[in-house]
């Protein structure tokens, strides 16, 4: 039932202008890594093939009825930091904005002297739509995507002198559903979701800090915090930054991971807009959300990530 009530939204949308083309690869010179050696764990059906589909105006590529999850590796131009990000793509965990979300991401990072590794993670897999509104938001663990999100994280430590990468420099960054994961990695990696598999699995996936921009389900109801978000002191530094008029996930996101973070007396810093909306990533605007890429600069600078 929740499947077909998926296909059917998909197909709507794809019926409303949206040109369907082949599956999604990365530019010339980068590999999509698998990152299960076989069939990943809690492997979900899917509407249909894995497809990438682009608006009319390119504003975005969608990704979607992924069931063969990978991390791309893109090498830092210039000085390496020995910091390196995984990005976690958003799209309500129905899609990923591979390129709003993802690989424009990475060229910021890259350009930075950051080793970006993104993750294209395991979709379908909650019964919420966001493009027609078919569900409210979903509060559960998107388990499939969750332990793609750790096994990426260990599996970067794994192969960290290999890619020229500090294993205690790793973070995650992640929009809307996305920065729903890097809450969750974030929070608990001392519970492992899936049986070891090989060497990677003996690795942490404590992420050494963590980047939410405008991030989604993390809010109940009656105001609380998700109770699939059991922050504790050893969740790791957190950067946030939403705008008040996001009326996709709505603030409120923010304000109250914030609190418990500060609760914790996790190392945490915020940023709130007036103006923005929500998915508005790395792309220019006349509004100065716009500059959150500096902030996390001076940040990572600030908590001695990357080096002053």
């Amino acid at each position: 039932m929740k499947l077909a009530l998926i296909a059917a939204c998909l197909i709507a949308w794809g019926a409303s202008g949206h040109a369907a083309t082949t599956v999604w690869q990365p530019t010339v010179g980068h590999t999509q890594i698998p990152i299960w050696p076989g069939a990943a764990p809690d492997l979900q059906p899917v509407p249909g093939p894995e497809s990438v589909t682009m608006t009319p105006a390119k504003a975005y590529g969608a990704i979607t009825n992924v069931t063969r999850p990978t991390m791309t590796v893109y090498a830092p131009r210039g000085k390496n930091t020995g910091v390196a990000v995984v990005v976690i793509p958003g799209g309500g965990f129905q899609i990923l904005a591979i390129d709003l979300e993802g690989t424009e991401v990475c060229d910021w990072l890259t350009s930075r002297g950051i080793t970006c590794v993104l993750l294209k993670y395991r979709v379908p897999s909650v019964p919420y739509v966001w493009q027609c509104n078919c569900r409210p938001h979903n509060l559960t663990t998107s388990l499939p995507s969750l332990e793609d999100t750790q096994r990426t994280l260990r599996l970067v430590r794994l192969h960290a002198a290999e890619w020229h990468i500090d294993p205690h420099k790793l973070g995650v960054l992640g929009f809307s559903a996305g920065g729903y994961l890097v809450a969750e990695a974030s929070t608990r990696f001392k519970h492992d979701l899936y049986k070891p598999i090989d060497a990677a699995d003996k690795e942490s996936s404590r992420p050494d800090f963590a980047i939410a921009i405008y991030p989604g389900h993390l809010t109940e109801d009656n105001g609380k915090l998700n109770k699939n978000v059991p922050v504790s002191h050893d969740t790791p530094p957190t950067f946030l930054a939403q705008a008040e008029d996001d009326n996709v996930d709505g603030v409120q996101q923010s304000l109250v991971y914030y609190a418990a973070l500060k609760k914790a007396d996790v190392p945490v810093e915020m940023h709130l807009y007036a103006n923005g909306g929500h998915a508005f990533g790395l792309r220019p605007s006349k509004f100065p959300i716009s500059g959150w890429p500096a902030l996390v600069e001076v940040w990572l600078r600030t908590i001695g990530i990357v080096p002053s």
